[in-house]
């Protein structure tokens, strides 16, 4: 199925008479499919870059991961318990500083500190939960300690947390990292045009032929999308949504995407879509500006530095921010109205 959403995400369109190299890989990092698109390479030069990038995907599954044993990000989240200091690596540290800055510029709303309470919902699992609920009273205790990004403090290669109930986790932006990084392989492998979609959210380099790398955002009610837009070679665009990844008890369904705040899940927006040239930003800011909402994502998105974002809540209207209005293209037959909001 996954297979299946990322090629109704990833439209191409290929040029008349465009007759260049293009290769394609699938791997998965995350429990997400990743598909690699390289043009104008002979395909062994594309093939050896896809077996680098399948390692460095390997080592994010393992260290990157908030609930896999073994790995970095476990080893500097059982420190943050104890209060200890840790080393990490060149590998994870950028992660972890990312995470800091991103809350900071969020005004806390993305806060990748909130592990425990992730946890405790169901979310770390590679399915999604099932059963009764956790207990609420278990949630709301998490939430009352407020773990934050500001609890971790960063001094050369070692990290410590202040709070004993920050958890690290990732989730809210690996895979726009991991697709950032991609994309920089390829770059130093002298390749110029490439799309990299990790479970539908995509980062780009170059163009596909003689037109832009066309992206569909996909229609959270219904399979298909709601519109798409011409990529420029750098763009990345991405989206969170609770439509995937979710739980369901008692009639209710209750999103992955946690308010940092409340320790309860978001409700009432369906999806964020946010185009920017870090995928990685592009991630959180997504996530950022779901929790957020339709009154407060013009604030946070200007705070973040974004300015291309659309927006569907559960009644079914649409908002966007004048750039991404108006690079919209919807599908032939179907224009829905747009609820045009100033980033401010």
């Amino acid at each position: 199925m996954r297979a299946w959403i990322a090629a109704v995400l990833l439209l191409v369109l290929a040029g008349c008479g465009d007759e260049a190299t293009e290769t394609k890989s699938s791997q998965y990092v995350f429990g997400t499919l990743v598909e690699i698109t390289v043009r104008g390479v002979p395909k062994d030069r594309a093939d050896a870059a896809f077996v680098e990038l399948a390692e460095g995907f390997r080592r994010m599954h393992v260290d990157w991961h908030a609930w896999k044993p073994g790995g970095e990000l476990m080893r500097v989240n059982a420190a943050c318990k104890t209060g200890e200091t840790v080393e990490v690596s060149d590998f994870t540290l950028p992660l972890i500083r990312q995470a800091k800055t991103f809350h900071a510029l969020s005004d806390g709303l993305f806060n990748a500190a909130v592990g425990e309470i992730v946890g405790a919902w169901g979310f770390h699992a590679d399915e999604p939960p099932k059963g009764r609920t956790p207990p609420f009273d278990e949630i709301r205790a998490l939430a009352a300690q407020h773990p934050s990004m500001d609890d971790v403090r960063i001094d050369g290669h070692r990290v410590t947390c202040s709070n004993p109930a920050v958890g690290l986790d990732f989730g809210g932006f690996a895979k726009g990292a991991a697709v950032d990084w991609a994309l920089a392989t390829l770059k130093a492998r002298g390749i110029a045009d490439a799309v990299v979609s990790a479970g539908g959210n995509v980062g780009t380099m170059g163009s596909h032929g003689d037109r832009p790398w066309r992206i569909g955002i996909r229609d959270p009610k219904a399979w298909g999308v709601i519109a798409s837009v011409e990529a420029a070679g750098g763009e990345s665009v991405y989206t969170s949504g609770n439509y995937e990844r979710f739980r369901e008890a008692d009639g209710v369904r209750y999103s992955h995407i946690i308010d940092p705040r409340t320790g309860w899940p978001v409700e009432h927006i369906l999806s964020t879509t946010v185009i920017a040239k870090s995928g990685a930003l592009a991630d959180a800011a997504s996530t950022a500006l779901t929790v957020a909402g339709v009154a407060d994502w013009p604030r946070i998105a200007k705070r973040m530095g974004i300015d291309q974002v659309l927006m569907l809540d559960d009644a079914g209207h649409l908002y966007a921010s004048p750039k991404m209005a108006a690079r919209l293209a919807f599908p032939e037959g179907k224009r829905p109205e747009v609820i045009v909001r100033p980033v401010e």
